[in-house]
Parts: C-alpha cells; sequence; structure tokens
C-alpha cells in the first residue's frame, strides 16, 4: 500500500517510517526540507521524498493522488503561544483540501486526549484540528495519546531532567494532577494497528499505558528506577508563569513550550475506556518498564529520535540549504588549522564535540554562555545530543543546530541557536592531515560588532584551546579576518 506520513522528521514519524517500511509498505515522506530527511532511507525504493509545506498550498501539488492512507502528525505546540492554534487550523484544513483530490481511504491523526470540560489551549487546538479532519470525505480515525514516554521524547527528558538534578524540588501544585503516561512503543503499536482497519474509521481513542499517575508520581518512581533518593516538596504559590520559568532554567525546554506544557498540566488526562488495546492485540507496558526501554536505548546509543530534533524553530524556516551557505561579505571570520599526528581520532573527536563529552576546553565559560543564553530567553546548553557518536543534519547540538555532517569527508557545520546580535557559524573542516576551524559571525547593527569585540579575547582562548584538545600541539596557523 502507498502511505502518506506527514510529520517524517518528527518525534514520532521518525519512529513510525522504519516500521511502516519493514510491513512492506511504500512511504510517501513529506518534509518542508529534503535536507533533514533521515539519509539511511534516501536510496530505498520504497521510500518517495517530497517537499511539502502544509502552511502553504502551494507547495502541496507534489502529493501523489494514488495513496492508500495517510498520517496526520502535524503540530505547532512549540512554534509560540500566540500564534499556535491559527498555525495547526490552518496546517489541517490545507492537509484536508489537498487529501480531498486524492483516492486516500483513512487518514490516522494523533492528538491529545480531550476528554475534560477545561481544556487548555493546546489541547482545544488538537480538538479543532481533529473536527477540520472529521468533516472530509475521507474516513478519520483519531489516536488521543497523554504523557509519551520514551528515549528522546519531550516528557521523558523533562522528567529526566528534574530528577536527575534536583535531589530536592520545591514544585508547583500541579504536580497533584493525575495522567496516564504511555510508552512510545505502544503508540507505534497503535498507529500501525488502526491503519486500513475498517472497524477503526470514524472513531476516536484514547491511548494509554495501564497506569494512572500523577506528576508526582511519576517523578518519584522515575527516580526509584534510577535508583536516587528525591524528596519533592509541594507549594501553592507558583503561578504558571513561575512555574513556566521553572521548567525553563532546569530543564532543555524553551519558555514558550514550557508555557504551554504547564497549562497542560493544571487539565487531568486520563482515557476514557475502550478495547482497542485487546482488540490489536497490544501489551501495554507499565510506567517502570517504559522507563527501563528508554534508558536501554540510550546506553545503547539506539535514540532514533529526539524532541529537540524535531523541535520546530524559525532557524530551520528559510531551509538548511540556505544555511549551508556561509556568508563572507560584511562578516567576521575567525579562522585556525592544526595539524594532527592522528586525523582518525582529530574526526572521531570532532564527531563526539558537545553534549555529555562537552567541547574539550573551558567548558565552564561553554556552560556560562549556555547560562547567560537562558536568561535571555535562548535555549541554553541543555539540550545536549541525541547520540553521543554520530549526528546528522537537523541534530540539535547544545545550542547550535547542524547543518551538514559528513564524516567521510570531515566536514561538520554548525549553525548557533543561541540568542546573538546576528548570525554565527562554527565549522570544522579536514584536508590531509590537518584540522581547519573557522568560526563566522554576520553581525546585526552597531550591537553586533561590538558584541564580536566583546567576546573577542575569548575566542582566542576558546577556540585554541578546543582546536588543541582536538588534534594535539601541531604546527598552529590562525588568521582573523574583519568587515
Amino acid at each position: 500500500m502507498k502511505i502518506l506520513l506527514t510529520g517524517t522528521t518528527g518525534y514520532i514519524g521518525q519512529r513510525l517510517l522504519p516500521v511502516l517500511l519493514e510491513r512492506g509498505h511504500h512511504v510517501v515522506c513529506c518534509v518542508r526540507d529534503r535536507h533533514r530527511f533521515p539519509t539511511q532511507y534516501v536510496h530505498s525504493e520504497r521510500v518517495t521524498v517530497i517537499e511539502a509545506d502544509f502552511l502553504d498550498r502551494s507547495t502541496l501539488s507534489a502529493i501523489p493522488r494514488d495513496i492508500d492512507a495517510a498520517y496526520y502528525l502535524i503540530h505547532s505546540m512549540s512554534a509560540g503561544s500566540d500564534v499556535f492554534e491559527q498555525l495547526e487550523h490552518r496546517s489541517a484544513e490545507n492537509f484536508a483540501d489537498a487529501l480531498s483530490a486524492t483516492t486516500v481511504q483513512q487518514v490516522v491523526y494523533l492528538s491529545g486526549i480531550i476528554n475534560d470540560h477545561s481544556l487548555s489551549r493546546h489541547l482545544a487546538s488538537r480538538k479543532a484540528v481533529e473536527e477540520v479532519l472529521s468533516r472530509q470525505n475521507f474516513r478519520l480515525t483519531t489516536l488521543r495519546a497523554g504523557i509519551i514516554l520514551g528515549s528522546g521524547s519531550a516528557s521523558f527528558e523533562i522528567i529526566r531532567d528534574l530528577v536527575e538534578k534536583l535531589p530536592v524540588m520545591i514544585a508547583p501544585k500541579w504536580l497533584s494532577t493525575r495522567t496516564q503516561p504511555i510508552a512510545v512503543r505502544n503508540v507505534i503499536e497503535f498507529l500501525i494497528g488502526v491503519l486500513l482497519r475498517p472497524e477503526s474509521y470514524g472513531i476516536s481513542y484514547d491511548i494509554g499505558g495501564p497506569e494512572v499517575l500523577t506528576y508526582k508520581e511519576m517523578l518519584m518512581r522515575f527516580a526509584a528506577v534510577r535508583r536516587l533518593r528525591r524528596r519533592i516538596i509541594t507549594v501553592p504559590v507558583l503561578t504558571p508563569k513561575l512555574s513556566s520559568y521553572w521548567l525553563y532554567f532546569v530543564t532543555a525546554t524553551s519558555f514558550s513550550l514550557a508555557s504551554t506544557l504547564v497549562k497542560s498540566m493544571s487539565v487531568e488526562v486520563i482515557c476514557r475506556p475502550n478495547h482497542l488495546a485487546e482488540e490489536l492485540g497490544i501489551t501495554l507496558l507499565p510506567y517502570d518498564e517504559a522507563v527501563r526501554r528508554a534508558f536501554d536505548k540510550i546506553q545503547h546509543e539506539d535514540v532514533p529520535s529526539s524532541w529537540t530534533d524535531a523541535l520546530s524553530t524559525t532557524t530551520l524556516t528559510p531551509g538548511i540549504s540556505r544555511l549551508k551557505e556561509v556568508p563572507t561579505y560584511g562578516c567576521f571570520v575567525d579562522r585556525k588549522s592544526r595539524r594532527s599526528a592522528d586525523i582518525a581520532a582529530a574526526v572521531r573527536r570532532i564527531w563526539t564535540i558537545g553534549g555529555d563529552n562537552g567541547w574539550y576546553y573551558a567548558d565552564w565559560l561553554w556552560s556560562l554562555r549556555g547560562f547567560i543564553d537562558k536568561l535571555f530567553g535562548g535555549v541554553g546548553l541543555r539540550r545536549g545530543r541525541k547520540n553521543p557518536s554520530s549526528i546528522a543534519a537537523g541534530d540539535s547540538l547544545d545550542f547550535w543546530r547542524v547543518l551538514y555532517a559528513d564524516r567521510p569527508e570531515g566536514r561538520l557545520l554548525l549553525y548557533a541557536e543561541m540568542r546573538l546580535p546576528g548570525e554565527a557559524w562554527l565549522e570544522f573542516r579536514t584536508e590531509g592531515d590537518t584540522v581547519h576551524q573557522t568560526a563566522t559571525f554576520r553581525p546585526r547593527g552597531l550591537w553586533g560588532r561590538l558584541y564580536w569585540y566583546s567576546v573577542l579575547p575569548f575566542h582566542f582562548f576558546i577556540f585554541n584551546g578546543m582546536l588543541n584538545a582536538i588534534t594535539g600541539p601541531e604546527s598552529p596557523s590562525h588568521t582573523r579576518e574583519h568587515p
């Protein structure tokens, strides 16, 4: 069968694609930028990649007419607290109109549990999308999930940050809210199980794990699995805004996403009973087992997707291909080169830079820069990296975004997502036994120029120390260029 998959580079989409291929389906993958598409599937005979932005109708003509089913996995939760409802509504309308011209029989939509009378804006938006999709001539099956637990999921990583970094938590009262978390493995099983299943047409199902837990219970049981002793003190005085700042500074989430999450966490999300799991033969994983399996993936460096990589940001809106063209006019450039006695080891260090490995020199200064970035509303350093030894275009890497990564070529290009009065690129490139490191900054106005000169002394020590650690102290050459 031919399946249309939207949200292919998202957290769920990256996990669903290989399962669809294992089942023998031909998958048409919709991506806004084909440079972000997972390279391991590019040459598959059963994969077709098309560039389509569902916020722009003019890009949707590439959708083939002869599709059997489609997955709608598009969400704009992180796009901004004032606009995500409008974006989700417009995207759903464009998707529905585009599919009305195809032979699609069924659309499967992954939504959120919305059976509470007092819905957050996030959940109300999901409900509105479901209403848009249900008005079309195709059959709609909606799976409504609450907290999704898996390696790299937003919920899992936020809980992990809180538990592993805070021995004592002064927490808001919404920690007593009940929810029904579900393992990402089960989510994928449900998505596959309802595919072209006539009994599921026109029906909405709540999907959740076998346990109903409060957020506090989830934190404490996570700590127990990790064999950590933790104490949580809940107080009634933390307003939603203060709670959002609490999440923002302790975890890797953005402030807009933290605000949306806090508002959602005040609403109970518990499944309405149904027999879908039994009908599909799905064994629901308990919470503790879901946490253990997530850590197994992390320990074996087998995390297929991460919410930080899938996070929709304005950085990548113009497309990776545009950002890959590092500008030269009007830029400050810091170039350094070192010869290495072991170029293979140097490349290995480049490919494992950041995250838990740090930046090889003056990590405390990198941490300080990350903290300052958080103070000004940036992403900070907490995002880390999905995999400690491999990296691909589109991945997040602390407060950078990977634009290009070709290990055989020996080139890694990063783009800064921290708060800056301008744009910044950091490139590593090997040539023979030499590593070239280039930092490029395109200032925005006077403040951009003042920023460059203010950090210039730090660059001298940090970039020299970093390159020395990558290559060893070998015959340096160093030039700076100014616009």
